[in-house]
């Protein structure tokens, strides 16, 4: 390969420099949208979990079985 002049050197190392920022900034991004998507599930799994409290609680009190608890026993492996 031929030897790069100077100009080259640094219209590449700008490159170099330019695209790695831009890596990284993607990389960040990536990073704190996974973090509103994990705090979202786990605002909803809460929010699941005290509906299923008020669900098995109305089962309770009409003396019927839950489905919900028949659901997940047929989920787990």
């Amino acid at each position: 390969m031929a030897e790069l002049t100077d100009k080259q050197k640094d219209f590449y190392q700008t490159t170099l420099d330019m695209t790695r920022q831009e890596i990284e900034d993607i990389d960040n991004e990536i990073e704190r949208e996974l973090a509103e998507v994990k705090d979202a599930i786990t605002s909803l799994n809460h929010q699941k979990e005290a509906i299923r409290q008020i669900y098995e609680g109305a089962c309770s009190i009409l003396g019927i079985e839950s489905e919900l608890a028949e659901e997940e026993e047929g989920e787990t492996p």
